[in-house]
Formats: C-alpha cells, sequence, structure tokens
C-alpha cells in the first residue's frame, strides 16, 4: 500500500528531525529523503508553501550522499534542520 502524502510528509518530518537531534544519518536516509521528495514535489495534493522547502532540503540531501563526513555534513546544517522540521510541521 503506497504512502499518503501526509504520510510521506510526516516520514520527512522525521528524518530530518532525528537528523537534527542525533546528529548522524546514513546515505541510505539521503537517498530515501531524494526519493520522498521526488514524489512529493509532483503531487498536486501538497501545499505549494512546502515545495520550495523541499527544494532546499533535496539539496541538503544530494550533499548529504556525496559528504565524505555525514557527522560534519548534519552539524553544519543544524540550524536548516530545525527550520525545515518547524517548517514542514506548519503545513503537515
Amino acid at each position: 500500500m503506497p504512502l499518503s502524502h501526509h504520510d510521506q510528509v510526516n516520514l520527512l518530518k522525521d528524518i530530518l528531525s532525528n537528523h537534527q537531534t542525533d546528529c548522524c544519518g546514513s546515505v541510505a536516509e539521503y537517498q530515501q529523503l531524494e526519493r520522498l521528495i521526488k514524489s512529493l514535489m509532483v503531487n498536486t495534493n501538497v501545499d505549494g508553501n512546502i515545495k520550495s522547502i523541499l527544494q532546499d532540503v533535496y539539496q541538503y540531501s544530494q550533499n548529504g550522499v556525496n559528504a565524505s563526513d555525514l557527522e560534519q555534513h548534519i552539524q553544519t546544517n543544524q540550524s536548516q534542520l530545525s527550520q525545515w522540521v518547524d517548517d514542514i510541521g506548519q503545513f503537515s
């Protein structure tokens, strides 16, 4: 059974929140973020305000896939992670 766009947004928010609080992540999580975002970007039911956030998170995930030090990548983006989680929470 496919995830609804609400479930996808909640999963996205959970992964970002975990990155923020745990300061660690995996390449597989970044790849999952990319798949979620691609799916959400083409979904017409998703609030247009969240799509600009999704573009920023997509760039973060692409940089994470290519990062040599995942912990450093997450630490560098701590303030953005916090803001994204808050912003996504307002639209979900």
